[in-house]
């Protein structure tokens, strides 16, 4: 089943596809250590379609390019992108492969850790995301993670940099980039972690967030924001480096919120809202997600995030 949409997407998502496998847990385990776990449920995952997923709740039109395996889980998850009305057209299905698979712990504070087994994901070609080149051309904005092939992210910020298309990247597992990459994007998007791991530096301080910001802006993006929890994040642009401050929320499990600000930015920036504003929706949407439990059943509608944007959350940016 596909579903297709009323008018052209305005953010395209090109990107993984996974089924997640949630315990929740005490605390995440030692090495070698086994736990007793309180809660198990299967929820839909991958970077890409969580991405997908929230800007189609904050009310994009959302096509999504990617690949799954013949098997159950494949077909969960075509049935889950059609329920949130997003064209599934450009999303193949891989004979070879199965569908890719993400084992997740989650502690009693909200932490995670995540094992990924890529399957069909990996199988996704640039001559896949070629055949959607008239989709990419035709959105707003164009969504990328590195959960997929580093050549499919290569081509497809190629064919939306040559249609003038606006390029969001989350740089999501950390991978090196090319200087012709870094070049490409308008939007790049990295935690703590991943910028760290892209500088080659810590990045734990205020301090050290907003040189990170600036350093990874220097490289090329025209923007870049760099995610902190409920320390906030960072946006550096040409004006310079801002720190915006996060809404406060009892966080119940972080899974999935940075996939959810990312797909909140993009449905934002896709409506036209300058990046201060836009960054306020991708932020809401994320504080919403981490106090319900599991990854896409936690990603909020437009009407909550309104919501708790007109609700004086937020404290003050600098």
């Amino acid at each position: 089943m596909t579903h297709h949409l009323n008018g052209p997407a305005e953010v395209v998502v090109v990107g993984s596809l996974n089924i997640d496998l949630i315990v929740h847990a005490p605390r995440l385990p030692r090495a070698g250590e086994t736990l007793a776990g309180t809660r198990f449920f299967t929820d839909q995952g991958g970077k890409g379609a969580n991405q997908a997923v929230a800007a189609a709740r904050i009310g994009a039109r959302v096509a999504m390019v990617g690949r799954l395996g013949r098997d159950v889980h494949g077909e969960r998850l075509r049935a889950a992108l059609h329920e949130d009305r997003i064209d599934s057209s450009a999303v193949g299905t891989d004979e070879a492969h199965a569908t890719g698979v993400a084992s997740i712990i989650v502690a009693a504070g909200g932490e995670n850790c995540i094992v990924v087994v890529p399957g069909a994901n990996h199988a996704l070609l640039p001559a896949h995301v070629d055949a959607a080149t008239a989709v990419i051309g035709a959105a707003k904005v164009v969504v990328l993670q590195l959960e997929v092939p580093m050549a499919v992210v290569t081509r497809t910020l190629q064919i939306a940099r040559r249609a003038g298309v606006a390029t969001l990247l989350n740089a999501a597992p950390a991978a090196p980039l090319t200087a012709d990459q870094y070049a490409s994007v308008d939007w790049l998007v990295v935690n703590e972690g991943e910028a760290a791991d892209l500088l080659g530096s810590a990045v734990e301080s205020e301090a050290e967030a907003l040189a990170a910001a600036l350093a990874l802006r220097e490289r090329g993006p025209r923007h870049v924001v760099l995610t902190r929890g409920a320390a906030g994040l960072v946006h550096a642009s040409h004006e310079g480096a801002t720190r915006h401050a996060a809404p406060r929320v009892d966080a119940v499990d972080t899974t999935g919120a940075g996939d959810t600000f990312v797909g909140a930015l993009a449905a934002s920036l896709a409506a036209g809202l300058p990046p201060a504003a836009a960054l306020r929706w991708g932020q809401a949407a994320a504080a919403i997600a981490t106090t319900r439990a599991g990854t896409q059943a936690a990603m909020p509608l437009r009407e909550e995030v309104l919501a708790l944007l007109e609700s004086g959350a937020f404290g003050g940016n600098t």
